[in-house]
This record gives C-alpha cells, sequence and structure tokens, in this order.
C-alpha cells in the first residue's frame, strides 16, 4: 500500500489558489455533509470549539472519501498532541500561536521522527493504514504539510527568523488574534490590522513560502488573495448557519408581519 499524496500541499507549494471552510462543528455527520460541497480544504479546529483529539478521528474519517483535504488545528504547541494528530492520519497540522524561530523548530521537531525530529514512533497506527505501508516512519514527513500560525505583534518582529527555519511548509495569519495583539480586539478589519496583515503576506510570500488566511470579511479577504495569500479560508461552517437560520426566519416573520 503507498502513502496517501497530499494534494493540499502539492497545491499551494505550487502557489495555486485553495479555497477553505473553518470547521468548529463537534459532528462527524456534518463534517460529511461538509465535506462533499467542493471545498479544497477544511480545517477542523481543536484550538476555539469542542473538537479535540478523541473526536477529531471519527471527522477525519467521514471526510476520507471525499476530495476535500482536512487541516487540523491542534490546541497548542504541544508535541504529545501533534503525535496523535498524526497517528490518526492527519497529513495537514496548523500550530496555532507560534511567537519565534524556537518555538518553529520545535513545531518541525514535532512532526518529524528521529533522527531528524522528535515525533514518536508507533507501527500500527491509521497514519500508516495499520502497518501496511512499507517504510512509513521513513518517508511520512513527505506528505505531511506542517503550517505555523503567525497573530501576534511579537511573531511578526520575529518573522524574518522564523521564515528560516527548516521544516515549516507554510504560514497562516490570524488576523483577529493579531488585531487583539495591537490593541483592536474584536476588530479584525481595522484599517491598521488590514495593513499589518497584508505586509506580512507579502513578506510570507517573497520569502517563498504559501501563506493562508481566514476572514469573512469578503473585501479583507480580497486583498490578502491580492497580496499573494493561497490557501484561503472563506467562512466558517458555524457561522454559516446560525446566518443561514436567521436569514430564514426573518424573511418569514416579515411575510406574517410580526417581525
Amino acid at each position: 500500500m503507498e502513502l496517501p499524496k497530499n494534494h493540499f500541499k502539492a497545491a499551494i507549494l505550487a502557489g495555486q489558489q485553495q479555497l477553505g471552510l473553518w470547521s468548529q462543528i463537534n459532528d462527524a455527520t456534518v463534517t460529511e455533509l461538509l465535506a462533499g460541497c467542493g471545498f479544497d480544504w477544511m480545517v477542523l479546529d481543536c484550538e476555539h470549539s469542542p473538537i479535540d483529539t478523541a473526536t477529531v478521528l471519527p471527522m477525519l474519517q467521514a471526510m476520507a472519501s471525499y476530495d476535500v483535504q482536512p487541516v487540523v488545528r491542534a490546541r497548542s504547541l504541544n508535541p504529545a498532541e501533534i503525535k496523535k494528530l498524526l497517528d490518526y492520519g492527519a497529513q495537514n497540522i496548523l500550530v496555532p500561536y507560534v511567537q519565534n524561530a524556537e518555538e518553529a523548530r520545535l513545531a518541525a521537531a514535532s512532526v518529524d521522527y528521529p533522527p531528524s525530529g522528535i515525533r514518536g514512533v508507533a507501527g500500527g497506527t491509521r497514519a500508516g493504514r495499520f502497518g501496511r505501508i512499507a517504510n512509513y516512519h521513513r518517508i511520512a514527513r513527505q506528505e505531511i504539510c506542517l503550517i505555523i500560525q503567525i497573530e501576534t505583534v511579537e511573531a511578526l518582529n520575529n518573522l524574518d527568523e522564523i521564515l528560516k527555519v527548516d521544516g515549516i511548509d507554510a504560514i497562516f495569519i490570524g488576523p483577529a488574534d493579531l488585531a487583539a495583539s495591537m490593541g483592536y480586539p474584536g476588530d479584525a478589519s481595522n484599517p491598521a490590522v488590514r495593513e499589518t496583515a497584508i505586509e506580512a503576506v507579502r513578506r510570507i510570500r517573497a520569502a517563498g513560502k504559501p501563506c493562508g488566511f481566514l476572514t469573512r470579511d469578503e473585501s479583507f479577504l480580497g486583498e490578502v488573495v491580492a497580496a499573494g495569500n493561497v490557501f484561503t479560508a472563506i467562512d466558517i461552517d458555524i457561522m454559516v448557519l446560525r446566518l443561514a437560520a436567521e436569514a430564514k426566519l426573518n424573511r418569514w416573520r416579515k411575510k406574517f408581519g410580526n417581525d
């Protein structure tokens, strides 16, 4: 049995725009429904949702028969948690809140086996198709995509050094936390935040790395794509559900004249 190809990694390294959805609903049936919608990639968010390392496995299984590529955001830069996500078969790992080159190096080590890294070795995992993939431990890193999240002023100040770290495949800009770090909590579309984020995207692309982004502000999203953003999350599942439900209810309330 061959190691599964990571089409998401290949696409972003080639600079091909990939449209994604952020997923925070902890339900494998909803995950399967969304997996068939045609997105190139979906984030399973363990940091800011009820999704965790136990419940992410059935969600990965629910996505497996669709073309969409899962990206799993760990709760933190925790090598033990990242190891488990990899063993479950996640090939795209997003590590939040990386602040400096030292943390970036730890993230890189966490997704690679010794002697290059510190990933723990296990033989019968889902990632290795339960031992069916020959030489899995030697070749696994080829198809793993490590994305680190830059989301503070401190991290941006250290961006040049972070970009030099071996093993970082891509970088994701988090505008919400960046806005808070800049003194604009809850105002991710503030002009100062937009300018800072767009400049960061340009710096990352100039260094030859793919850059990712999430915002529900479509004009902001258009600006970061124009700046070179490569993998672009266009919405969040829980917000899509809430807004669609409220819009339909409001339409019907107006029909009955009791709005």
